[in-house]
């Protein structure tokens, strides 16, 4: 590294990449910031630096280095770190260690994990540290190459494998293996090891009656909810069963549940109806929950939530390997949690691509004229949620909305406040006015819209 170099890095001052210390005396306090590097995106710790940013130096002999690299020792597992010596106009030097970004596990300095917060270094929560230690031991460990406890070939569901190399020899995903044997099939799918089936094959191929009494993490969750809270049911169901069976499940109660967002196309002079969300982009999300989560928790699941106002997918587990909300609405690294299950969905044709399932759905959603969904991750799930740009009106409230009613809160919605006669107008001859009227008064008895005036002038609106 030059001192030009080192000039422009310490120009934007102290970060969550770039650390400040006037000498290596402060040797201590320099590892716990590369500890913390080390767990994060890495960065570089100068020596020599005053904390306004002031190159000034400092004196280095061989046991200045000795001494920071006894030191940086003290990090586990030790990464391969060389302090840089950069020499000064003033005969002194800048000590530079950089530090790679993290490569999998959890670091700790003196025995306890660090992390960086801004130019901060503090103690890592014991949650994240946990996960990274997860991440480090997954490629070897991962749940789903573990072998499968108690389910054998004949526990499942060999037409769906057959359907599964079908279409992934169709779309030239996988070389025909020139056999119908399930067994082998599965081999051709890195399914079974050593002999063994393992539990990627039965996420996506038990059948039902053995997932639930071996595996209940197979759980689907459905829940369509009155209002805009968890206070009230309109339906509830728990489901177990395969990937592929769970995707057609969730795809069904999505139609026996998705409102219908109706417009009028002026040009043609008739009603078009529009799903309230695209189906390509609840599909990909429900893909990516079913592909991601955490499959080693035995109260785990995928959740479909939908309420008056938005609909929420929600899987087990974190965002693994630092991915953050805010990245997954950016080009990323694919890297999933369980590959093998991704890549038998791949294969099939549920997903496209690997690592773009995200911005897929910010794609269709765009397309659709809603905004990007939300990703957030709480109380040990990541959740995926999706807001609608249009109103729906609503098919039940204290008793059932009728579709004369459900067409004039739509009008309203478009309109704004009208009069009966511009809403009457609006939704087309077939209506009486004085039905319309009498329509807007039982709404209005149920609080979904509001009159403002008297007589011809009184104008309408949604509550």
């Amino acid at each position: 590294m030059t001192i030009a170099e080192i000039d422009e890095l310490v120009l934007a001052g102290e970060s969550e990449t770039i650390e400040f210390k006037r000498t290596t005396g402060q040797r201590s306090e320099a590892s716990r910031a590369v500890c913390g590097m080390l767990n994060g995106i890495g960065g570089f710790v100068f020596f020599g630096v005053e904390d306004d940013g002031r190159i000034v130096g400092q004196e280095v002999t061989a046991k200045t280095i000795a001494d920071l690299v006894h030191e940086l020792r003290r990090i586990d597992p030790q990464p391969a770190l060389t302090p840089e010596r950069v020499p000064l106009e003033n005969g002194r030097e800048v000590l530079v260690v950089s530090v790679p970004g993290r490569t999998g596990g959890a670091f700790t300095y003196d025995g306890r994990p660090y992390v960086r917060q801004g130019p901060v270094t503090a103690a890592m929560p014991q949650e994240q540290y946990r996960r990274l230690l997860l991440e480090g031991a997954h490629p070897a460990h991962r749940w789903e190459i573990l072998p499968a406890s108690g389910v054998t070939l004949d526990d499942l569901d060999h037409a769906e494998i057959d359907r599964t190399v079908g279409e992934a020899v169709r779309r030239l995903r996988l070389d025909d293996p020139g056999t119908g044997d399930p067994e082998q099939l599965l081999r051709a799918m890195q399914l079974i090891r050593n002999g063994q089936l393992v539990n990627a094959a039965v996420v996506l191929f038990c059948r039902r009656e053995r997932l639930a009494q071996l595996y209940p993490q197979c759980l689907l969750r459905l829940a369509r909810f009155r209002g805009t809270d968890k206070s009230e049911f309109i339906d509830n169901r728990q489901e177990v069963g395969n990937a592929f069976d769970l995707m057609m499940r969730a795809q069904r109660f999505l139609r026996d549940h998705l409102p219908v967002a109706g417009r009028i196309v002026p040009s043609l002079f008739e009603r078009v109806d529009d799903p309230l969300y695209p189906p390509a982009a609840l599909r990909e999300a429900l893909a990516n929950a079913i592909c991601h989560r955490d499959y080693s928790m035995p109260g785990g699941s995928v959740g479909i939530a939908l309420y008056d106002d938005r609909l929420e997918i929600t899987s087990t587990g974190a965002l693994p390997f630092g991915l953050t909300p805010e990245t997954l609405l950016k080009p990323h690294t694919s890297q999933p949690w369980n590959p093998l299950i991704a890549n038998v969905f791949f294969r099939r044709g549920v997903i496209e691509q690997w690592g773009r399932g995200t911005l897929k759905m910010v794609e269709l959603t765009a397309r659709a004229g809603l905004a990007a969904p939300e990703f957030e991750q709480r109380g040990g799930e990541v959740v995926v949620r999706f807001w609608p740009v249009r109103y729906v009106a609503p098919t039940r409230v204290i008793r059932t909305v009728s579709p004369l009613q459900q067409q004039i809160l739509e009008a309203l919605s478009v309109m704004g406040p009208a009069t009966l006669a511009q809403v009457s107008a609006t939704i087309g001859e077939e209506a009486a006015i004085l039905s319309v009227r009498d329509n807007l008064q039982a709404l209005r008895r149920l609080d979904l819209v509001q009159v403002a005036g008297r007589g011809r002038g009184a104008r309408w609106k949604l509550e």
